[in-house]
């Protein structure tokens, strides 16, 4: 097949047109970093409190990190206050960001407590003034919007903000194709997104149960829609992102990974996550990377477990060491060509 166009979000090209989407506590900069390399076009921070930005609190200070290498790279805002989000929203183009991304998309019930996020879709006005003052205040790099239907199920907001928003000059939009009280239950339904990709001029990017390069060439052509992004579904499983990233360019898809490629891969996280956050850090935020890494992995329930327990850095490489070994096994060969033709 033709390779798919690249997206153009104001002066930057995204080749291809593959987002990683933000994810909390996931898609720190070394995460968005090692998956870059994979075949993302676009990566995108985790989403950052505008409220805690202005604050100069160190940890979000370090959530906007970005890295040279996995550029260009999004940093999405989240906040409420049309004024400390134009205030955060300058300082990150200031530090470098390559687009600022407004988020009216988070569920999570930390975020919509607070009135941000996917809460915001209940009130349009709001929505708007955010966009609108972001905008302004905002001079060198686009700004875009990452948003879900709306609230609840008979309240869609999403086409009224998004053609108001378009209007005061945001320059693309994400739309995941859920409401904010479903979470991620159900289906994310596309034909929304295609209706609002017919309604824009600007660019849409289109979210939600992307989980192989099919779907996402079939959501493509069936919706018209700019760009792809991808979540959940790449969470231990960065050839997922290869896969549909040689789709879009034309290209014969790669070899799945082994489960031998797999651990490897698992190490190479843990390792840098320990050099760059430090042992206790860094073990306690990849235990839930390990458990996505080690599914399909010969007793991966029992590594996953004595991984949870392992309170240093040697314990888990030696435990990843012993699942590697056992891989390599001769009664480990089958199950690592079952495991890659699962893939």
């Amino acid at each position: 097949m033709n390779p798919v166009r690249p997206l153009r979000i104001g002066a930057i090209e995204i080749r291809p047109p593959l987002a990683l989407a933000p994810m909390a506590g996931v898609t720190n900069a070394l995460f968005r970093r090692l998956f870059k390399p994979f075949g993302l076009g676009l990566t995108v921070s985790e989403f950052v409190s505008a409220q805690s930005l202005v604050r100069m609190n160190a940890r979000t200070l370090e959530m906007i990190d970005v890295y040279p290498e996995e550029r260009p790279t999004a940093v999405q805002l989240h906040g409420n206050d049309p004024d400390v989000m134009a205030r955060a929203a300058r300082f990150v183009e200031e530090c470098g960001a390559d687009i600022v991304d407004i988020n009216f998309g988070c569920p999570a019930p930390k975020i919509v407590k607070g009135g941000d996020g996917a809460a915001i879709l209940r009130d349009p006005d709001l929505a708007v003034r955010i966009c609108d003052a972001v905008r302004r205040a905002v001079v060198k790099v686009p700004v875009t919007v990452k948003m879900r239907l709306g609230w609840e199920a008979d309240n869609f907001t999403f086409l009224e903000i998004a053609k108001r928003a378009e209007a005061v000059g945001i320059d693309a939009f994400t739309l995941h194709g859920r409401y904010g009280k479903q979470f991620y239950k159900g289906s994310s339904d596309w034909s929304y997104i295609a209706r609002l990709k017919s309604e824009l001029r600007v660019p849409v990017i289109g979210n939600g149960d992307v989980g192989s390069a099919d779907d996402a060439l079939r959501r493509l052509g069936e919706t018209g829609v700019d760009a792809i992004m991808v979540g959940r579904a790449a969470l231990g499983d960065p050839w997922l992102v290869a896969r549909i990233s040689a789709a879009m360019r034309g290209l014969a898809p790669p070899p799945a990974p082994s489960v031998v490629e797999r651990v490897d891969f698992a190490r190479a996280h843990l390792d840098a996550m320990v050099e760059r956050y430090g042992e206790k850090s860094g073990i306690l935020q990849m235990r839930k990377h390990l458990g996505w890494y080690l599914k399909g992995v010969r007793d991966a329930s029992s590594l996953r477990e004595r991984i949870n327990h392992a309170p240093t850095a040697p314990e888990v490489r030696e435990i990843l060491d012993d699942a590697r070994t056992r891989e390599l096994e001769p009664d480990g060969s089958d199950k690592d060509e079952a495991l890659a033709a699962a893939l």
